[in-house]
């Protein structure tokens, strides 16, 4: 008497906690972080006595708002990355199943929720922040398509809302005029940083019509194009720290430009070789300028 085949049962895909953190990308949270820092300085606020709030912040806007669009951004980009970054959590199956979608959704909630202990202009900028998250990466608007627009909407979330939402939670009010020109001229700013970021991705962007401007326009006039993003803004808010009478401050912003502009000569011979060799050098004098600008700001 014979007898049917029978299937051996192999153990369900776990999920690797290590796995989940390198969904969340730590790499990625400084710069949220530091914006927000940034708006801690242009606030005047004693950090002693605002300290549970900064802190809250902190988490807020890097591991939970930034970590949260890494995940949402590792999903919808699943197919990109196993052509880009095929070791990447979710290609590599180290994340299974349509748990990446489910971390995506359960750090959305939570940094909502956090996000309300803020008060009404922190859960309004977070529920912003979630929001420009989604339509960055998922369809049907999916603004990473295009990479002018994509590159704006990234670069503003990560340092214009996290400076502007830090000096509103704290100020318990609408942050000052002057505040916002300077966080958006350098969210505007970061659009330049952004394309630097995608000349690691020509090839899976190119396959499946991610429009970045790598792709668009090709790496050298790709890497003009964010040189002018990255020094423009900052030229003019050198200008207009000296219009506000804080000369030491548009000194530091103006060293540091005419750092960066050395820099950025290096990199216009070997834009796809040399980005992430500017991320470590012309981006930290960056946001070394942002800094000395907040704290000119500060009442």
């Amino acid at each position: 008497m014979t007898h049917p085949a029978t299937s051996i049962d192999l153990p369900a895909p776990r999920l690797q906690p290590a796995a989940v953190l390198e969904l969340l990308k730590p790499v990625t949270w400084f710069p949220p972080m530091w914006a927000f820092g940034c708006g801690v300085a242009a606030s005047g606020s004693n950090v002693l006595e605002n300290f549970p709030l900064i802190a809250l912040g902190v988490l807020l806007t890097g591991p939970m708002v930034c970590g949260m669009s890494q995940a949402v951004n590792d999903w919808f980009d699943r197919h990109v990355d196993a052509i880009n970054e095929p070791n990447r959590p979710i290609p590599s199956g180290r994340i299974p199943g349509m748990w990446g979608l489910y971390v995506a959704i359960l750090w959305t909630l939570a940094s909502l929720a956090i996000g309300a202990a803020l008060g009404p202009w922190g859960f309004a900028a977070t529920v912003l922040a979630v929001v420009m998250a989604w339509i960055y990466s998922a369809p049907p608007l999916r603004l990473k398509q295009n990479g002018w627009w994509g590159n704006l909407a990234c670069g503003l979330s990560y340092e214009t809302l996290p400076w502007v939402t830090a000096v509103a939670v704290l100020a318990a009010g609408a942050p000052d005029a002057r505040v916002v020109a300077v966080a958006v001229l350098y969210g505007l700013g970061a659009h330049g940083i952004m394309t630097l970021n995608d000349f690691k991705s020509i090839e899976g962007d190119t396959r499946f019509g991610l429009r970045s401007l790598p792709v668009i326009l090709g790496a050298p006039r790709a890497a003009r194009v964010a040189c002018l993003f990255m020094a423009v803004p900052q030229a003019v808010v050198v200008a207009l720290l000296a219009w506000w009478e804080a000369p030491i401050a548009a000194l530091l912003v103006a060293a540091s430009l005419l750092a960066q502009l050395a820099l950025m000569r290096k990199l216009l011979r070997d834009p796809r070789g040399l980005a992430p060799w500017y991320n470590g050098t012309g981006i930290t004098l960056y946001v070394a300028g942002m800094m000395a600008s907040a704290v000119a700001l500060a009442p």
